[in-house]
């Protein structure tokens, strides 16, 4: 299935129901007066949470989803069916917007949460509601009001615990193909990913958790360079990044790397550069001996940062770093939870 991260759609509350206008004629009631009922309340757009979905591609080609009319009412007082409601699924971890106005609606980031986006329309009220003592036979009714109608951006930021960063090339998809059920496209050559993967990696020692492989980073991409900023704001969730670096004489000092990268991330949002990292070098049964100063300089480089060298090809040092970033992630919940508490027990007292 395609990767679509953004869409633009129009979503219209169903319009509710004609009143009606009804007189009760029956051969032995004489002046029986009016009957005629309400209109049924139209349908509503409703936005579900879908923790089964990473996509908005279902609908990406949407350009307008309505929800169903109320039905007019009928005579002898009977009410208007009410119009079904539209039920859309988006993935957990999409912002809605007014595309508008630029006002953040809802950010739906957890499976089942809904929201109502546009509102069905009230029913009109039958000649009924309007018998007085002074017009006892009104020979009008209310029509339904129209629906809701609202022009809404969908904005999807991935959900993953930990979010693989680095230039392209690095060996992030095969990392990730390596610890995880995600089955990227691996190939020699940059930008081979051009849309973010996720994965689920599971194990009987630690809590599962979700990993996400964002599409390979160049300088200047927060304006946009390489494959831009439009997957940087899928980092933006994750909880830990795994920094990947390799040395190469292709590429600059992997020292260079870091700093690049870290210096795009602050572009786009200060917070991301301010994120655990784990600094790895990749491709490590490659090295040689002529690749000793730049592994040196990148060891003390990032002395204050967690630092692993593996080789996401043979395995080497992959266990290592994965139970250590389990647990990172396990602390980062518990300490989640906590704050939520909190929020929960300072609201209360």
């Amino acid at each position: 299935m395609k990767f679509i991260d953004r869409a633009v759609i129009v979503m219209k509350g169903g319009n509710g129901g004609s009143g009606a206008v009804s007189f009760r004629r029956e051969k032995y009631v004489p002046l029986g007066g009016p009957d005629g009922g309400d209109g049924g309340r139209g349908g509503s757009i409703v936005l579900v949470g879908n923790e089964g979905m990473n996509t908005l591609y279902d609908i990406r080609y949407r350009q307008t989803i309505s929800a169903e009319k109320g039905a007019p009412g009928g005579g002898q007082k009977r009410y208007g069916k009410k119009g079904y409601n539209e039920i859309v699924h988006i993935p957990a971890g999409t912002f809605v917007y007014d595309d508008e106005t630029g006002e953040l609606i809802a950010d739906i980031t957890e499976h089942g949460q809904e929201i109502i986006i546009a509102e069905g329309g009230i029913g009109g009220r039958g000649n009924a509601k309007f018998k007085t003592s002074t017009n006892k036979a009104p020979h009008y009714a209310q029509d339904g009001l129209p629906g809701t109608i609202r022009r809404i951006r969908l904005e999807l930021k991935l959900l993953a615990d930990v979010g693989i960063i680095g230039y392209p090339s690095v060996g992030k998809s095969t990392l990730i193909a390596k610890i995880s059920n995600a089955r990227p496209k691996i190939a020699e050559y940059h930008f081979t990913t051009l849309v973010p993967n996720l994965g689920l990696v599971e194990s009987h020692a630690f809590p599962p958790f979700i990993v996400a492989d964002i599409p390979g980073l160049i300088e200047g991409a927060h304006k946009g360079e390489g494959l831009g900023h439009r997957f940087l704001r899928h980092v933006e969730r994750s909880r830990i990044l795994i920094h990947m670096v390799e040395i190469t004489p292709k590429r600059n000092s992997p020292v260079e790397d870091i700093d690049s990268i870290n210096r795009e991330l602050d572009l786009f949002n200060k917070d991301l550069s301010l994120r655990d990292q784990v600094i790895v070098l990749n491709k490590v049964d490659t090295l040689t001996e002529s690749d000793k100063e730049l592994r040196e300089e990148l060891q003390e480089r990032v002395g204050h940062l967690p630092f692993f060298e593996i080789s996401a090809v043979t395995g080497e040092g992959v266990d290592a770093l994965i139970h250590f970033v389990a647990h990172k992630v396990k602390k980062s919940r518990i300490s989640k939870e906590e704050r939520s508490d909190q929020r929960i027990i300072d609201r209360y007292t």
